[in-house]
């Protein structure tokens, strides 16, 4: 069934939506009630954190792929246009609808949060990670450019992998292969610089905190730390995509 291109960028719209509703609710969830007693964690902790992104990231792809195919990320985009034929014509209007749609799940989390997080950071001056991601390590952009570069071209190279026809069949299963995929990244590189490997995902959020008012932002409050989870999750998926065709790909029959 062929679909026209709006209806392919809402499709993209409410599946980023989707994630950022299970992903950043799931933050929020954590920071804003996940100490008990001292020392004592509740809901779960980080561990929370990596299945409501990988089961957001899951569910965000069964809402959209008959309609879009349900990218949800710039970085797949621009690797299926280098490396599968999609049109350059749709990759920008995909990379902004996916870029609002995340926009748009962080304020609904945020509106659903908003006397909670009043009550934990009255300033907003801390809670921006809620919603976007920050580095470990503010000293050295390097560590977290590359982290986000790795964590991204494992994501493309097996969502070829799920998605060549020339391999083994997932079928149905690909939309929760994939968030295992993302739950998977997340607990082996999760923490260096807070687990985008999605530009969209990490940016429309972003600009959501300053439209709010976070004063710790990442954009327009000096630390300049917006474009890593952006160059670094296109230029990995790149890597991966290309490195799934030259190394895997190449032997598989044609049949």
């Amino acid at each position: 069934m062929r679909n026209g291109l709006l209806a392919e960028l809402v499709a993209e719209f409410v599946g980023t939506m989707i994630i950022l509703l299970f992903g950043a609710g799931s933050v929020a969830m954590v920071v804003l009630f996940g100490t008990g007693a001292p020392g004592e964690i509740v809901n779960g902790g980080y561990t929370n954190i990596v299945l409501g992104w990988g089961l957001g990231v899951m569910f965000g792809i069964y809402a959209a792929g008959k309609i879009s195919g349900a990218h949800l990320n710039p970085a797949v985009t621009l690797a299926l246009a280098v490396f599968r034929g999609f049109s350059w014509a749709k990759v920008v209007p995909y990379c902004v609808a996916q870029t609002l749609g995340a926009m748009a799940g962080a304020a609904l989390v945020f509106a659903n949060y908003h006397a909670a997080i009043r009550h934990f950071d009255p300033l907003l001056e801390k809670t921006a990670g809620i919603f976007t991601t920050f580095p470990a390590f503010p000293d050295v952009p390097a560590a977290g450019l590359f982290d986000q570069a790795l964590g991204t071209a494992l994501l493309l190279f097996l969502i070829f992998a799920l998605s060549d026809e020339r391999n083994q069949p997932v079928g149905h299963l690909g939309p929760m292969l994939t968030g295992l995929i993302v739950v998977a990244i997340g607990i082996s590189f999760g923490k260096l610089h807070g687990y985008a490997i999605n530009p969209a995902r990490d940016l429309g959020p972003r600009i959501f905190t300053v439209l709010a008012g976070f004063r710790n932002n990442g954009l327009v409050d000096g630390s300049s730390v917006w474009w890593i989870p952006i160059a670094g999750p296109l230029a990995g998926g790149l890597a991966g995509a290309g490195l799934y065709d030259l190394l895997i790909r190449r032997w598989l029959n044609r049949e």
